[in-house]
């Protein structure tokens, strides 16, 4: 079965397992086939016909969360990441991966009043006590308020998910820019998905097909795009290599993690009062290990908390992995627990997670989260107050 992968990129991996510690699935399973290496071995007896694509292989694919964890480690420089892309796209053509009714979850992200209706149905639920605590979602909202523009500096993608469950995290986003001097423009129904979850399910015609869309709907000016959610973010700054066109190469180079902007506006953000709050942060993959721009949300947050402490995991994955953790819950699961041992260890107050995903399976596992820029915007209200009341 040919996955589309060069072979002088599979030789790349010399098996000297120096990824193997930063891989959340072996490191739970102790199971070669869910390693690093053990996959590119597979990718390469399938791709030159030495082994079927049986059952058994399939699921070492899909059991990869694609954390990318183990990119950094690598002494050779595999590309792991889009060589296990390459892998999910030739399975889900093949029909072997990628069922119909995941491609039909996967559609309704394309369709953002859809999805907020049904979120605003979700939150009907909630109110009511239907929906069960153990799955994590923040308090929905029963009607959406609009996110109204306050500048034209910058533009602050909302996407899909986050835009209908969190859209206050955006609310905070922009006040927090505003507080720097920073107008932003909410990017709203104009680009309501990036196409992240539909490039690791494998549906690549559908991925591409969004890349194209967003790019053409963002490009009638060369306006900075922030994004706060990490795994959208690193889809965005991939399009180039996703669609290999100058104009998504140029895309990319316009597109910031919000924390990674806000650092190079540090002197423009006004002091407060540091939030009485014990902090520890959870990197979310993408922002580690892809986007490689973790260190700034530690910049900007540290002036607006009393201590901010560090998990002593070396980053390694928490299990939520875009769908990953429903569709493979007890690996998800085990792999959570390690992490909230983690946090456990450094008895935090809240947990601070720039990503969606990772903060809704962090608070599954009964964790305290916060999207750092929540904490930022909530010391600089707070501080506000209080300037009002002491007048």
């Amino acid at each position: 079965m040919d996955l589309n992968i060069d072979a002088d990129e599979l030789n790349q991996c010399v098996q000297c397992g120096l990824c193997l510690p930063h891989c959340p699935t072996f490191r739970v399973t102790g199971d070669e086939t869910m390693s690093p290496r053990g996959r590119i071995a597979l990718m390469r007896a399938v791709q030159d016909g030495s082994a079927p694509m049986s059952n058994e292989v399939v699921d070492a694919f899909e059991t990869c969360l694609q954390c990318r964890g183990c990119e950094p480690a690598c002494p050779s420089g595999v590309p792991y990441g889009s060589m296990m892309e390459r892998t999910r796209e030739a399975m889900a053509d093949a029909d072997l991966t990628a069922p119909r009714w995941q491609q039909l979850g996967m559609e309704a992200l394309k369709h953002p009043k859809l999805l907020r209706s049904g979120t605003s149905a979700l939150a009907g639920l909630q109110r009511v006590g239907l929906v069960p605590k153990r799955l994590g979602l923040p308090d929905l909202e029963l009607r959406h308020v609009a996110l109204e523009a306050t500048g034209t500096d910058v533009y602050l993608f909302t996407g899909c998910v986050m835009d209908a469950m969190q859209r206050s995290v955006h609310q905070d986003a922009m006040s927090v820019l505003h507080a720097a001097g920073l107008g932003a423009t909410p990017t709203g129904d104009l680009a309501p998905c990036c196409g992240a979850l539909h490039t690791h399910a494998g549906l690549g015609d559908d991925s591409r097909s969004m890349a194209e869309q967003l790019i053409a709907s963002l490009s009638t000016d060369d306006r900075p795009i922030l994004v706060d959610s990490a795994g959208c973010g690193a889809a965005m700054k991939e399009y180039g290599h996703l669609l290999g066109t100058e104009a998504a190469f140029a895309f990319s180079q316009r597109v910031y993690d919000l924390f990674e902007y806000l650092e190079q506006h540090l002197d423009a953000l006004p002091s407060a009062s540091p939030l009485a709050l014990k902090v520890a942060v959870q990197d979310p993959c993408h922002l580690r290990h892809v986007q490689k721009v973790h260190g700034a949300t530690r910049s900007v947050l540290a002036p607006y908390v009393a201590q901010l402490v560090e998990l002593a995991d070396d980053g390694l994955c928490c299990g939520a992995g875009g769908a990953y953790s429903v569709l493979q819950p007890e690996l998800a699961g085990d792999i959570r627990d390690r992490k909230i041992a983690a946090i456990e260890a450094v008895t935090p107050d809240v947990v601070a997670s720039a990503n969606p995903g990772c903060g809704m399976h962090l608070a599954a596992g009964g964790v305290v989260v916060k999207h750092p820029i929540e904490l930022v915007a909530q010391a600089l209200r707070e501080d506000e107050r209080q300037e009002v009341s002491d007048r």
